[in-house]
């Protein structure tokens, strides 16, 4: 049986597509025509030896084979970029400053920090996780390079919108827990110190559907909030990112809740024209980030 050696290139193509959900876009963003796309996965598909995508409505959508192939993609090309930038990037040297919030600490800091010391040992990363506001005022100050954080309206010009993201109503994982609102009573919630623009949300969607609320928890930390939502002292409002075992989404509908709207996730750049070092972090982080959404998704 004949061997097939797949091209990297046209696997770029093709994942870029699906990330993007547009090859249109993913033309654009990587300079291609249209016509040079199309092309590229129609050679894929023969070198697949099967049909990758079926129709769905107007759009495509990707068959059986089209998401094994995916799968191995993003590892193929996973594997080349972390090549690539070890050889290319034993000289690089510098420091990197990045800003999180508390949400992306544990899903994205152990893989993406690992991936890039691995291939960039010379150069030194300051991390600092704290709320949107003081991170956004720090990489304005210039004293982060990259941060990535939440934010309700359109991301200012040093920013870039990454995705939009669900928020959701948030309880103890265990069935018939004490988070029910009692008849009359208020809705307990376990919420961050203000300023916090998911607190402000949660408030004004209940303040809008005419029930009745109360802080029944708040704490500046989000380890905090978890616990003690886990614990029953109430809901609170997240997005589904790092949502612990000891919790699950409710549904607003079956809790006569009301629905909340998506929350935007923005990266802010301290500078239009970064160095090579803070470049490579950012590739990085959106890479994680993007597979984090995935993952979400599909769950």
């Amino acid at each position: 049986m004949r061997q097939i050696s797949f091209d990297l290139d046209v696997l770029r193509t093709f994942t870029t597509g699906i990330d993007l959900g547009s090859y249109a876009k993913a033309a654009d963003r990587l300079g291609r025509s249209t016509s040079a796309v199309s092309a590229q996965l129609k050679k894929l598909e023969e070198q697949a030896g099967a049909p990758i995508f079926r129709k769905a409505g107007r759009g495509l959508a990707l068959t059986e084979a089209g998401q094994t192939l995916l799968g191995y993609a993003r590892r193929l090309l996973e594997l080349n970029d972390e090549t690539a930038s070890a050889v290319r990037g034993v000289e690089l040297e510098g420091e990197v400053k990045l800003g999180l919030q508390e949400d992306f600490g544990e899903a994205l800091l152990s893989d993406v920090l690992g991936r890039f010391m691995r291939a960039h040992p010379k150069v030194r990363v300051e991390v600092c996780v704290a709320r949107s506001t003081e991170l956004r005022e720090r990489v304005t100050l210039g004293r982060i390079d990259l941060a990535l954080l939440w934010e309700g309206g359109a991301p200012a010009l040093n920013a870039e919108r990454v995705a939009d993201l669900p928020l959701c109503w948030i309880g103890p994982a265990q069935d018939g827990a004490i988070w029910n609102r009692q008849a009359n009573s208020p809705l307990s919630l376990v919420l961050l110190d203000a300023p916090c623009l998911l607190r402000d949300i949660a408030s004004n969607a209940l303040d809008s559907a005419g029930i009745a609320w109360r802080h029944a928890f708040t704490s500046a930390s989000l380890a905090a909030l978890w616990a003690a939502s886990a614990a029953g002292l109430g809901l609170t409002v997240r997005t589904p990112i790092g949502l612990p075992a000891s919790l699950r989404i409710i549904d607003p509908q079956e809790a006569g809740l009301p629905p909340l709207p998506q929350i935007g996730l923005s990266l802010y750049r301290a500078q239009t024209m970064a160095g090579p070092a803070v470049n490579r972090l950012e590739e990085l982080l959106l890479q994680a980030v993007h597979e984090t959404i995935r993952r979400i998704a599909s769950a």
